[in-house]
């Protein structure tokens, strides 16, 4: 059974680490540059730690850490949504079992409003999750460039 547990300051570290292996994971899709100290620079860490509308989520099936959700109200398309889903991933060794359509899922079912999904359109996996995930709400369809798409829908109560 999945749950999610709500990113505490406590838990800066441990986000902080894990981020850093996903976006390690990102560089297959985007051309990101480590720093001199072997890190990849994400510019708005912090906030999550000091803006009360960003939230984040650690994903847990039983007691493993299985991937880890963040969420921001910042457009991608220049519009006012109340959720946007800044990163998203189960870790390799937790694919293939829906943890992530079922994550996805129950972080929509708890926060309603108007939200946006980017994905790369070279990570089929994304694509394929997201695509599944927002069907239900007939999202617009927005292509930021050649390889970036956003999904903006909305989650009526």
């Amino acid at each position: 059974m999945l749950r999610l547990q709500t990113v505490q300051s406590k838990d800066r570290d441990l986000l902080w680490n894990i981020n850093q292996k996903y976006l390690y994971e990102m560089t297959n899709y985007y051309d990101d540059p480590m720093d001199e100290n072997g890190n990849f620079h994400y510019g708005h860490f912090e906030d999550y730690f000091t803006d009360p509308r960003r939230v984040a989520y650690f994903i847990y099936s039983e007691d493993s850490l299985v991937g880890f959700a963040m969420l921001c109200p910042y457009s991608n398309i220049g519009e006012e949504p109340d959720y946007i889903m800044a990163e998203f991933t189960i870790f390799p060794a937790y694919r293939r079992r829906h943890y992530a359509l079922d994550a996805a899922r129950m972080i929509l079912a708890k926060h309603p409003g108007k939200w946006e999904i980017k994905y790369n359109e070279k990570n089929r996996g994304a694509k394929s999750l997201w695509t599944q995930v927002t069907e239900a709400y007939a999202p617009r369809v927005h292509h930021l460039n050649e390889e970036e798409t956003v999904f903006a829908f909305e989650i009526r109560q």
